[in-house]
This record gives C-alpha cells, sequence and structure tokens, in this order.
C-alpha cells in the first residue's frame, strides 16, 4: 500500500493495535448463533500519534445506500407500541420498496453463523481514499481475510450464549491469530457513496500487511471497551469518501459511545472512559 498512501501505518513494519470482535443482535443475552453477521472493529495506533479506526463486518455489502434508508428500515422493524412486537408486514414491505438490498438479502439467505469469530473475513463495506505523496487518490475499500481457515467438517454453530468469546480465547491461547489486510483498488465509474452496491469481483486486491492478535481481555475492563471506533478517524494519507453513510456511522458511533460509558461509569470501583 505504500505506492498509494503515505499513511505511517503502511510504512512501519510494526504498528500496535487495539481490537474488538462483536455481534449486531439488539439482545445481549441471545445466542451467538442468533445472527449471522460478526463485526471486527480495529484501531490502529501510529507513532506519530495519528489514529486509524476502522468498523467492519462479515456481511460483503449494506442493506441500503443512505442513512435515510436505514432509518426507515429500523422502524420497520421496531416494537408497536399497541402490540410491544413489530408489525410482520413491514419489513417485507421495506425490503420490496428498496431493491437495492437485493445484494444484502441474498447474501442473508446463504449466510450461517460461523462457529468462530478467527475464521470470519470481515469488510470495511464503505469507500475511502488513499493519498499518494504527491496527493493523489485513489477509491478503495478494505478487509482482512483470516489465515485460519476451518474446514467442512467443523460443523455448525453451537447453540452457547458466548461460545465465540469462549473460542478466541481457547485459540489465543495456542498461539496468536492472523488475517490479511486486503486493500480493492477502484476502477473509474465505481460507486464510492453507495455501500449497497458491490465492486465488480476482478477488481485488484493488493495485500496491505498482516492484522496479528495475540491475547484477548475481558469485554467489561477490556481497553476496547473505552475506545469509540470512529471510521471517520483517519491518519494522513487516508481520507473518507463521499459514502454518507460514514457521517451517520460517526454520529450515532458518538451516542453509542457516551450511553455505554455513562453505563460504565456507574459500576462500583469503575474509572472513568478514555476518549
Amino acid at each position: 500500500a505504500r505506492a498509494y498512501s503515505t499513511a505511517q501505518v503502511f510504512n512501519e513494519a510494526r504498528t500496535p493495535v487495539v481490537g474488538r470482535f462483536a455481534l449486531p443482535s439488539g439482545n445481549p443475552y441471545a445466542p451467538d448463533s442468533s445472527v449471522p453477521i460478526r463485526s471486527l472493529a480495529l484501531r490502529f495506533l501510529q507513532a506519530n500519534g495519528q489514529q486509524w479506526r476502522t468498523g467492519m463486518n462479515s456481511m460483503p455489502v449494506f442493506p441500503v445506500g443512505t442513512p435515510e434508508a436505514f432509518y426507515q428500515l429500523q422502524q420497520a422493524g421496531s416494537p408497536d407500541p399497541a402490540t410491544g412486537k413489530p408489525d410482520p408486514s413491514k419489513v417485507p414491505a421495506f425490503f420490496a420498496s428498496h431493491p437495492e438490498a437485493t445484494p444484502f438479502l441474498q447474501w442473508v439467505k446463504g449466510a450461517k453463523p460461523s462457529a468462530s469469530y478467527a475464521s470470519e473475513s470481515y469488510n470495511g463495506i464503505n469507500a475511502f481514499y488513499l493519498v499518494d505523496g504527491s496527493g493523489k487518490r485513489q477509491a478503495v475499500r478494505w478487509g482482512v481475510v483470516p489465515e485460519t481457515r476451518d474446514g467442512p467438517d467443523a460443523g455448525s454453530a453451537p447453540q452457547g450464549a458466548d461460545y465465540l468469546e469462549q473460542d478466541l480465547v481457547r485459540r489465543l491461547a495456542q498461539g496468536p491469530l492472523r488475517w490479511r489486510l486486503q486493500i480493492t483498488l477502484a476502477a473509474p465509474g465505481d460507486p464510492t457513496d453507495d455501500a449497497s452496491k458491490a465492486w465488480p469481483a476482478q477488481r485488484p486486491v493488493i495485500n496491505a500487511g498482516t492484522l496479528v492478535l495475540q491475547s484477548t481481555q475481558a469485554q467489561n475492563s477490556g481497553e476496547c471497551r473505552d475506545i469509540n471506533y470512529d471510521p471517520l478517524i483517519l491518519p494522513s494519507g487516508i481520507q473518507a469518501s463521499d459514502d454518507p453513510l460514514l457521517a451517520a456511522r460517526s454520529a450515532a458511533y458518538a451516542s453509542s459511545y457516551l450511553r455505554r460509558t455513562s453505563e460504565v461509569s456507574q459500576l462500583p470501583g469503575a474509572q472513568e472512559p478514555r476518549p
């Protein structure tokens, strides 16, 4: 990636990183197998003090391309005050009126909950720009691909509420886990403002390095608990695209961070969260 970006993360042999695995279910007590999507957020801390924060998901595309449409989707799935349950007709009606969601729905139809965070690929989904020393910009999307590949005999995902965390601890006790950081280069005309649209599969992909995870911490006290993985926190050499979802994600993550740290600050012996 050095030929495309001046970001220090691509020009140093090693850069410290703190990450967080997550699930998108709104119910913290639901089994890990209740949803097929897994998420991985990362914070790279460069030697010059600049940071690169990114949030990635196992899905290849986003359901919709605008914050307005995503808000409408959330409303369609919200409980009716009169019944306390969602109206079962609203979500299908939403998708019927939003054909841009077809690629996501096709992926969901065949997606199965994985039995491990370690064997999952994670996609940045939104577009960004790499910027070189002359100021030239290259539109990109990035993601990480695991070196760990569970075979077809790995079986279906367990049903326990926290099997993913338990599996992660077990694997890291045996040694580090690795992913390849892959960056896809856009061609002229590829959409940079619509995360619901995939780029053609033949686009060039460069290997930008290896993500190495060496240890894990409990979620209630780990360092990642107090990190806001805002996708717009970027170092020199990486810039945001015109994707409207990026600003919406930044705002939503800020609200989530404030709610989460407000709850944590009320726990006995809690320390003030770090920004």
